[in-house]
């Protein structure tokens, strides 16, 4: 007697299969579950998806049907290649929506990610460039939209932005990201923004340096600048991060940013190994002129980098993955981003590879993170 499927396979059922019907030896949604199961188990290829799919063949078949035994690694790659992107990406938001709960205050970083190995020499096809958005607190991939060049990103985050809920919650991008219209979406769609500030917004560089090497100490004392200072020493690195904030108002652009209400600065004094180095990195944001509040939203931002990106490339193997032809490096990709949410949601005190070999070796875990 079959179990029900997981409550993730529901999810998918909008996926029309890419096949020719009346030749489908194995059902659409058994190689979706499986190669879940399989990335969330480790696997990062097709080979690997197949060899794990017989060796837990007798377990899977308790809740999928497999008329036709195990597909092979050619079939994984066929349909999951072949596979419309933007349906499957719609399916992976439609679970993110029934699983996360985005309150007030959540931060909501925006970055991209290269996967380096997904370029096609022989098509001309370079590597793909994935916007992903991450929701801070919940500590899980909210959505991502692909773009060919990592220049790309400015016409990509508007439109990742129209795919997420942030109302109440605070997006923050780098330089990149740091665009009026992008800044105008997020106010329009009830989010307030944090945007780091480079060479690309010059003259607005220029004008929110100057606010900051004019003050003297009496006006970074005023009650027009606020002050928040963390402290962090370990592995024989002290740093010191003093965020200043203070209004926008006097800024000679203030009109053409919509929402903006007040400019930051975090000035990092490092010492390692005896060598002391200071670095500031400048901001816009529509927050309340709050240090703290400006404060925990970039540090915030670090947790992509960190917690997302670092993991998907050592944990996943995402940079050094081969797979290329037609959709499949973005499909992949998102196969990933459900791993890493499923495996973040069970709730064992242990890291995401620890978690990966124990649902590799043990069932009952495996079923369990499913069940997230």
């Amino acid at each position: 007697m079959k179990t029900q499927q997981p409550d993730i396979a529901s999810h998918f059922e909008s996926l029309k299969d890419p096949r020719v019907e009346g030749k489908n030896h194995h059902l659409l949604i058994d190689i979706i579950i499986i190669a879940i199961c399989a990335v969330v188990s480790g696997a990062s290829g097709w080979e690997q998806i197949e060899i794990f799919g017989k060796a837990k063949q007798e377990w899977l078949s308790t809740f999928l049907e497999l008329p036709n035994g195990m597909p092979g690694h050619d079939t994984f790659r066929r349909v999951i290649s072949r596979l419309n992107s933007k349906i499957f990406q719609e399916c992976f938001l439609s679970w993110v929506h029934s699983i996360v709960k985005v309150v007030d205050g959540e931060v909501i970083p925006i970055d991209g990610k290269t996967l380096r190995r997904s370029y096609d020499t022989g098509s001309g096809k370079s590597a793909i460039h994935m916007v992903s958005a991450w929701a801070a607190k919940n500590r899980l991939v909210l959505g991502q939209v692909k773009t060919e060049e990592k220049s790309n990103e400015i016409t990509a985050i508007p439109e990742l932005l129209k795919l997420l809920e942030i109302k109440g919650c605070i997006v923050t991008i780098d330089a990149m990201g740091c665009q009026k219209k992008i800044a105008a979406q997020i106010i329009e769609q009830g989010g307030d923004y944090v945007l780091g500030l480079k060479g690309n917004q010059g003259s607005l560089l220029e004008a929110v340096e100057t606010v900051f090497s004019q003050a003297d100490v009496a006006t970074f004392n005023s009650e027009t600048f606020d002050f928040y200072q963390v402290e962090n020493k370990g592995h024989g690195r002290h740093e010191i991060r003093s965020h200043y904030t203070t209004d926008a108002a006097e800024l000679p652009m203030l009109s053409q940013w919509k929402g903006l209400r007040t400019i930051g600065v975090v000035v990092s004094e490092r010492t390692e190994k005896n060598k002391k180095s200071t670095e500031c990195r400048y901001y816009i944001s529509s927050q309340e002129n709050k240090a703290e509040l400006f404060a925990k939203a970039v540090r915030s931002h670090w947790g992509i980098e960190n917690s997302l990106h670092y993991v998907l490339d050592v944990t996943f193997r995402e940079d050094e993955c081969r797979i290329r032809k037609g959709d499949a490096p973005e499909n992949f990709a998102v196969l990933r981003h459900i791993a890493r949410n499923l495996l973040q949601r069970e709730k064992t005190k242990m890291s995401v590879k620890q978690k990966q070999f124990r649902a590799a070796c043990n069932n009952a875990f495996l079923a369990n993170v499913l069940a997230g």
